[in-house]
């Protein structure tokens, strides 16, 4: 069973890793910040949109894990605010809680964004309201720690936990979606179902969007057999709804 489980856990990283699409090392100095062009051009487009991504996240940690993070633009506004967490920004600011003016949909140091939800016009309008709010009660601005939260993912869980209209249904992959501190039962980060964790060190999930995950030591696994969906370590979601491998 131990085996079995190991074989499981590290033959997806391992995929990922020799796709050669991570960077196992690289200069964050230099990795790329452009933009991709998935996100509407607030020029042209004037509703209110909400734009939820993720990205592999940096270096070596990118076989094994994603960074998230939302970007919201109001109605008529002529940019958008993104809201992340990043770790080293606790220690020039005393929190890791970033919100202000960005580019929505900027490659996150080398590697390109994924758009997993949006929300358009007045629905986009009202969950800005929510997420402004859910940001800026968030449990845990002074804390960063990359396993087991947390972290940029326990942020958006957070959100997606706050403004059930989002339906987040973020990926395996976003390590650090299952902690929820002391909180043993909490609301699934889509809104649509329950998570039962221990501390994000292990823990189960039961809902519409995510179906049945099971988390181990941050290695979680699951099936959504109303989406044809499996969930992977290291590779992410695979189906009709679901990401490429190793993006």
């Amino acid at each position: 069973m131990l085996i079995a489980f190991l074989v499981l856990a590290f033959a997806g990283p391992l995929l990922v890793a020799c796709s050669g699409k991570v960077k196992l090392f690289d200069d964050w100095r230099t990795a790329d910040r452009s933009p991709a062009g998935i996100a509407p051009d607030p020029a042209r487009v004037r509703e209110a949109v909400v734009q939820v991504y993720a990205a592999r996240a940096f270096e070596w940690r990118g076989i094994f894990a994603v960074h998230t993070w939302i970007a919201t633009k109001r109605a008529e506004a002529d940019h958008y605010y993104v809201h992340h967490v990043v770790g080293w920004r606790l220690h020039d600011t005393g929190s890791a809680v970033v919100s202000g003016p960005d580019l929505p949909d900027r490659s996150w140091y080398g590697q390109p964004p994924e758009l997993l939800r949006e929300l358009r016009g007045p629905a986009a309008e009202t969950a800005i309201d929510g997420i402004e709010t859910a940001v800026a009660s968030y449990p845990w601005p002074d804390r960063y720690v990359v396993w087991p939260g947390p972290n940029s993912n326990t942020f958006t869980a957070w959100i997606g936990r706050q403004v059930p209209a989002l339906r987040l249904d973020l990926p395996p992959t976003a390590i650090g979606k299952d902690y929820t501190g002391t909180e043993l039962l909490s609301r699934a980060p889509s809104g649509t179902g329950w998570r039962l964790s221990l501390f994000g060190l292990a823990g189960v999930t039961l809902a519409r969007e995510e179906g049945l995950e099971v988390q181990v030591l941050g290695i979680a696994f699951g099936l959504n057999p109303l989406d044809f969906e499996l969930r992977l370590p290291g590779i992410g979601t695979l189906g009709p709804g679901g990401p490429a491998p190793a993006s």
